[in-house]
């Protein structure tokens, strides 16, 4: 009987296989292992990171107004309207033509010359008439006295009574009385006469001229004005200053103008009145200037803008108008204190000068304000005052991004 021979597989190389399986199931647990030990440490860091990050974000970041008390010289500028200093509106004082005019508009004039002539036919006749009347009163008033003095010669001899003594003695008082008022009335023409001559009042500068040769003029002033002069060697200028702002414009304040026709240049102007009244319904007094023109440059009649000095405060406060708080808690400024916390203190307003303010009370120069405090900033909330830094420093201060998540 015949056996076939067996066929074994080789022990120790499957056993070797078997092994090495093992070993790198055990190598790809302990990485994987790694892997998520790392991660999980990396993630945990990062959240911390991430924690300390926003707390720190959390606290809102300041920065620090520094407060000016150097006097500060302050202005008021007004708008106004310039005037001369003396104005005389000429109406004519007889009805009649204008016969000729002498000095047109823009036409410099002395006191008593001769603007313009009016041709008064009725006048005339009415003067003819008051001397025939005077006349007549005066041969009256001359043979009532002859009548009264012969009467007195006669009374001696009885060929004259008492009685009628007396009425030729009433008779040459009457007389003289009607040539008394004839020698008035005449005289009173005589004044009107001379108004047919318009002359100047003072010595100005013609700037209006309403009439023309030929046209009929009527006495009064019911139209316009025949002729308007004005003396411009000196101008009014009148402002109206805020109610509030009046106790610091004395008599006497210094003052620049300035004109749209002549841009870059100034003229000097001295307060030299105020009305001491507020107007009701613009809340302002009326002040009057003086503004020296004897070159002539500024007109009559037109806008300047009118620059007032106010006094100064040596230990004036000025903060930035951006460090004020409105709300229900009033004016307030927020400061903040040793301790880096927030104080909210009620301050009062000098004088607002734009895009800083005069602080009156309520802050000391030893204060922190805060230059824009962002909404809601409340009294005792931590803040982190920011660096003052140029420009080359100021990334440091920028904040910075959130560490991404792994």
């Amino acid at each position: 009987m015949s056996h076939d021979p067996v066929t074994t597989a080789p022990e120790p190389r499957a056993t070797l296989s078997r092994r090495k399986l093992r070993f790198a199931a055990l190598v790809l647990v302990a990485v994987a292992a790694i892997i998520v030990i790392m991660g999980l440490t990396t993630r945990r860091m990062a959240d911390a990171r991430l924690r300390e990050w926003t707390e720190r974000q959390a606290v809102p970041t300041v920065a620090i107004a520094a407060l000016d008390q150097r006097g500060r010289r302050a202005t008021l500028d007004l708008p106004g309207r310039l005037e001369a200093y003396s104005q005389a509106q000429l109406y004519a004082r007889v009805s009649g033509y204008l016969k000729e005019w002498k000095a047109d508009i823009g036409t410099p004039v002395k006191t008593g010359q001769l603007l313009a002539e009016i041709e008064a036919p009725d006048l005339d006749q009415q003067i003819m008439q008051a001397e025939a009347g005077l006349s007549s009163a005066r041969a009256n008033a001359e043979l009532a006295r002859q009548t009264l003095e012969r009467g007195q010669s006669l009374v001696t001899s009885g060929a004259v009574s008492k009685q009628d003594l007396d009425k030729r003695s009433a008779d040459s008082a009457n007389q003289q009385g009607l040539v008394k008022s004839a020698q008035a009335n005449l005289e009173r023409l005589r004044v009107l006469e001379k108004y047919k001559r318009i002359t100047a009042p003072f010595d100005g500068l013609v700037t209006s001229r309403s009439t023309d040769v030929g046209q009929l003029i009527n006495a009064g002033s019911a139209g316009p004005p025949l002729f308007v002069v004005s003396d411009t060697a000196k101008l009014r200028a009148y402002v109206s200053v805020p109610q509030n702002f009046v106790p610091s414009i004395k008599v006497g304040t210094r003052a620049q103008l300035t004109v749209p026709e002549y841009p870059g240049r100034t003229f000097t102007a001295t307060v030299e009145a105020s009305a001491q009244s507020v107007d009701i319904a613009s809340g302002t007094t009326r002040m009057l200037l003086v503004v020296d023109n004897a070159s002539g440059a500024l007109m009559t009649g037109a806008f300047a803008n009118v620059q007032l000095e106010l006094p100064t405060s040596e230990n004036a406060i000025h903060v930035a108008a951006s460090s004020l708080i409105f709300d229900q808690g009033g004016l307030r400024v927020a400061t903040v204190g040793p301790d880096d916390k927030v104080v909210l203190k009620r301050v009062t307003i000098a004088r607002d000068l734009g895009r800083e303010v005069e602080i009156a009370t309520g802050l000391t120069a030893e204060d922190r304000v805060i230059e824009s405090p962002p909404d809601g900033i409340a009294t005792g909330e931590q803040v982190r005052i920011a660096k003052r830094t140029g420009p080359n420093n100021a990334a440091e201060n920028a904040p910075k991004p959130a560490p991404s998540k792994l």
